[in-house]
């Protein structure tokens, strides 16, 4: 019995001693993969350490950052007003300052064509160019669609013009050419001038296919451009469906009121409704896609290539005939253009047709897929370098500055009227016994004008030592 208990005590030792064994080892496992996981984490704060660290501020935005934060905000949104007044010198002013006639195409019925291009060579250098047509209805023609300004029949001394296409046009050219005809044509009476196309009278000067124009880019460019400044999370199919359902809202509205309401046009409103709709989604596209890459300046190109090039280009207010440089030329691609013609088309049946403005509609939003696709990519690109790199912009630090400024306005308010807002939300009653530690700065040690507190010692020169303004309390050196 002895021998049996001694034999259990041997086995229970050495049970003891194995898993004690075991235990070490296991133990000195665990010591390794701790000294490993150590060793991991070391070069993971060390490498944390790498990021953490921040580049270097310049002096000028040192000293920015110690403007009252509100300040900063307005300051760095003084760059739109800035960039609409020289664009609008630059696009508007330049281009209508002084219209001037060139090139402009005559057709001539006939072949007297040649004689009366030195004809008005002579009296009018550079101003028309001639283009010879077999028959008076192929002439007529190349004025409803714009092919030419207006036509000339020697045959029966008439001047034909379509005011709907180009109001200007029409007027102009007719009071021009007739002098040089009636020299050539000595003795021979005035030509008759005819309209083949007239405005009706709710749009004496066909003015209201410009505004339009117009109001479609604004509605079309500003929804997308607020995507880009406020969406930046929503995806691809969020972003598409907020630019057709607003493209139609606003196509909607416009047509509403330009017809119904103001009576500016008559008839037409599904074919308007949808033209409106196609053009609206198209820029919007296009501007969503440019707006990953151009960020919170997305209206400058938004505003450049929709609104101040679109509309002085577009032939709307006058014909790339009568435009300058580059202009004349950027008739060919604008947005303005495409919407014009399809406009006219649609009211007065002049001009080159559909075909023209839909393939425009089409390579406007197909380059807005693009953009859109291939911007995602980079603007995750841009954010992972930003974040590691420590870069932060002026805008996000003057944001994060104002709210925390707002957030010590609010409770400071707040306590002024003995009441005190806690980390659930709510608002809640100040006890008397609390008040005074709550309190931060004594009512009557306060300015007047507290909603104007500075964050620095100066509010419109700030500081010069860094991004807090100096506190004469402080001990630190």
């Amino acid at each position: 019995m002895n021998g049996s208990a001694n034999s259990a005590g041997s086995a229970n030792s050495a049970g003891s001693v194995n898993g004690a064994g075991r235990s070490a080892s296991s133990a000195g496992q665990t010591a390794n993969s701790a000294g490993r996981s150590a060793s991991d984490t070391s070069g993971s704060a060390n490498s944390a350490g790498g990021l953490e660290r921040k580049p270097r501020v310049s002096a000028y935005r040192r000293w920015y950052s110690t403007l009252h934060p509100s300040l900063q905000l307005i300051g760095l949104q003084l760059w739109l007003p800035l960039f609409f007044i020289v664009a609008f010198c630059l696009c508007y002013i330049a281009a209508f300052h002084s219209p001037h006639p060139h090139d402009v195409p005559v057709a001539v019925v006939g072949s007297s064509s040649e004689q009366l291009q030195a004809e008005f060579d002579t009296a009018l250098p550079g101003v028309l160019s001639v283009r010879s047509f077999d028959t008076v209805d192929e002439a007529k023609t190349a004025v409803t669609t714009g092919q030419v300004a207006v036509a000339f029949d020697p045959s029966t001394s008439t001047i034909y013009r379509a005011s709907a296409h180009q109001y200007q046009v029409a007027a102009l050219l007719p009071a021009m050419i007739t002098p040089v005809l009636a020299a050539a044509a000595a003795g021979a009476p005035a030509p008759t001038v005819v309209d083949l196309a007239p405005l009706p009278s709710y749009d004496e000067y066909g003015t209201v296919s410009l505004y339009l124009m117009l109001a479609w880019c604004i509605g079309g460019y500003m929804v997308a451009m607020f995507i880009g400044l406020m969406g930046a999370p929503l995806k691809h199919r969020t972003r598409i469906a907020v630019i057709v359902v607003g493209g139609a809202l606003i196509s909607l509205i416009t047509n509403v009121l330009a017809g119904p309401v103001i009576g500016a046009v008559h008839g037409h409103f599904g074919a308007l409704f949808l033209i409106a709709w196609g053009w609206i989604v198209a820029i919007g596209l296009t501007v969503n896609g440019a707006s990953y890459f151009a960020g919170r300046f997305i209206a400058v190109p938004a505003m450049v290539v929709f609104i101040f090039l679109s509309m002085p280009s577009s032939g709307a207010a006058y014909p790339s005939w009568f435009m300058p440089e580059p202009f004349a030329w950027l008739n060919n691609v604008v947005v303005g253009s495409g919407i014009t013609e399809m406009l006219k088309r649609v009211l007065y049946g002049v001009g080159p047709g559909y075909a023209r403005g839909i393939t425009m509609m089409v390579s406007y939003a197909v380059v807005g897929l693009v953009l859109m696709f291939v911007g995602k990519h980079y603007l995750e690109w841009r954010r992972v370098k930003r974040v590691t790199s420590g870069h932060t912009t002026m805008f996000a630090d003057a944001n994060a500055a104002n709210r925390e400024f707002l957030i010590r306005q609010r409770d400071e308010t707040l306590a002024k009227h003995n009441l005190v807002r806690t980390d659930t939300g709510t608002i809640t009653t100040i006890p008397p016994d609390e008040r005074a530690q709550l309190m931060p700065v004594a009512p009557s040690a306060r300015a007047e004008d507290e909603f104007d507190d500075s964050t620095s010692p100066n509010m419109f020169l700030g500081s010069s030592s860094g991004l807090e303004g100096e506190d004469p309390h402080s001990d630190r050196p």
